[in-house]
């Protein structure tokens, strides 16, 4: 076997890789009703929740954020438009480069999204405690 090649997978890896898969499964659902109790969409939730945590700044561009969301840009865009017409956002011309749109959590998004991220904490906690990242070593 050359050094590019790895070994087949075995019944074990399997069973890790499903039990991982399931645990994120499990946290995903349970976020999507936490959302949905608060009278949001998943997505919306983490817009908001990137635009909360952005590194460096207290707000961020269409392109940062679609990369966050791993989305597409036309998706993201229309995305924001939703949020920005439930008064959570909102769009300003950029600072240094007046061609680039930066996109604002409003006092109602960050009301909303602490009150998430506070629903999420005992979910993590519990996920924190009981996630198994699959093992791979030797596995070249």
């Amino acid at each position: 076997m050359s050094k590019n090649q790895t070994s087949p997978l075995n019944k074990q890896d399997y069973q890790q890789l499903s039990q991982f898969r399931y645990q994120l499964r499990c946290f995903l659902r349970h976020s999507e009703n936490i959302c949905r109790e608060h009278g949001m969409t998943s997505l919306q939730y983490q817009l908001l929740l990137h635009l909360k945590g952005f590194e460096g700044q207290e707000w961020a561009t269409v392109g940062q954020l679609a990369e966050r969301l791993q989305a597409k840009h036309h998706g993201t865009v229309s995305l924001i438009d939703r949020c920005e017409q439930l008064g959570l956002v909102e769009r300003r011309p950029g600072r240094e480069d007046r061609r680039q749109i930066e996109v604002h959590l409003l006092a109602e998004g960050a009301k909303r999204v602490e009150q998430i991220a506070e629903a999420h904490q005992p979910e993590l906690r519990q996920l924190q405690e009981e996630i198994r990242l699959p093992d791979w070593k030797g596995r070249e």
